[in-house]
């Protein structure tokens, strides 16, 4: 976790924001969090599932379902959060399903501070915040931590669910076609696999569901 703290503006010009106010931000919405029985989100399972377990970067962990159902395929999984409670939590639960030898779990404002390492596969599962964030820095960051043949996988909401923390009603979702754009990679070095906005019957932490949009890019590296 960087311990630097500095007031950073948006493209929409909102320079009050502070890492300590993401940070607590995070840090409550896990704190209260009533169930830390997470499942694995379903297009990382889907993306996953017929890949040769290698080395995994879990960007914004959280409750930590998709990097326990890594670890427990194989995978050796840093699960990195911006929230203390999180990577705690998830370390504890790695431990108790006995993976904790393939989760390494850190903290980390991706705002200011990368964790170290190339890796097979990196995913960035709805890497949303309500701060200020150079998103797509990030996500170029995390393209470059990728080995030849590595895979980025973004997925991002494409529609607002009732659950969500954001309801605001004029958010823009950015298509996969504008993350790319953002990303700017360089053809000659990544490959879009895919770039879609499927449609799937989702549950809430509550029970409720909804239709929701899910906004997917994939991308490989295809050299160094």
């Amino acid at each position: 976790m960087d311990s630097t703290r500095r007031r950073r503006p948006d493209a929409a010009g909102d320079q009050g924001a502070t890492d300590e106010e993401a940070e607590l931000f995070w840090e409550r919405h896990y704190r209260t969090r009533r169930t830390w029985d997470a499942r694995v989100n379903p297009l990382l399972a889907e993306t996953a599932a017929p890949l040769r377990p290698g080395a995994a970067l879990d960007l914004g962990c959280g409750a930590g379902g998709d990097a326990i159902w890594l670890a427990r395929r194989g995978w050796h999984v840093t699960a990195v959060d911006i929230s203390t409670t999180a990577v705690e939590r998830v370390r504890e639960r790695a431990r108790d399903l006995g993976v904790a030898d393939r989760v390494a779990t850190e903290q980390h404002d991706l705002a200011g501070s990368f964790p170290a390492g190339l890796f097979d596969l990196v995913s960035a599962q709805y890497f949303h915040t309500p701060f200020p964030l150079l998103r797509g820095r990030v996500l170029r960051t995390a393209a470059r931590a990728l080995r030849p043949g590595g895979l980025l996988l973004i997925v991002d909401h494409g529609s607002t669910a009732p659950w969500s923390w954001d309801q605001d009603p004029g958010i823009h979702h950015s298509t996969p076609t504008e993350v790319a754009a953002e990303l700017d990679l360089d053809p000659a070095h990544w490959s879009v696999l895919r770039a879609d906005m499927p449609r799937r019957r989702a549950t809430g932490p509550g029970g409720e569901t909804a239709t929701v949009i899910d906004n997917i890019l994939l991308v490989q590296r295809t050299a160094g």
